[in-house]
């Protein structure tokens, strides 16, 4: 069977949708994804993990959507270990650079998809329960 790779990630569709790690392994599934306030686009994936439901921050660059559900780049470790910051809330720029910290993924500068230098957030879209 072939897959199907998507490369503009719709966050509406996005919620709900299961999420797994780069060896495959169920992470859990997306509650909310979230938005670049300069740019738009969609940064930030919360991750709805584990049976007591911890949501993990995943960045949607560099993952994929493949056959409806999210693939993160990334081990279960270190997506588990990821800051927690809650959900239901924007994303401040130190929360941003935190994470993008974490995941050993370079900063954005500004006119790139990221946290932006002149201190806008990342705003949510709809989740899951919504």
């Amino acid at each position: 069977m072939e897959e199907t790779v998507q490369t503009d990630i719709d966050p509406r569709s996005l919620i709900g949708s299961k999420a797994f790690d780069r060896d495959g392994a169920k992470i859990g599934t997306v509650d909310e994804v979230y938005l670049d306030d300069a740019t738009g686009r969609p940064e930030w994936a919360a991750v709805r993990t584990g049976l007591f439901g911890r949501d993990a921050f995943v960045p949607l660059e560099p993952s994929e959507v493949v056959d409806e559900t999210l693939r993160v780049p990334f081990t279960r470790t270190l997506i588990k270990d990821a800051p927690d910051f809650g959900v239901g809330r924007h994303l401040s720029p130190e929360q941003e650079l935190q994470l993008y910290h974490h995941y050993g993924l370079e900063v954005p500068t500004v006119g790139e998809p990221g946290p932006p230098a002149g201190g806008e957030e990342a705003k949510r879209v709809a989740g899951a329960g919504e």
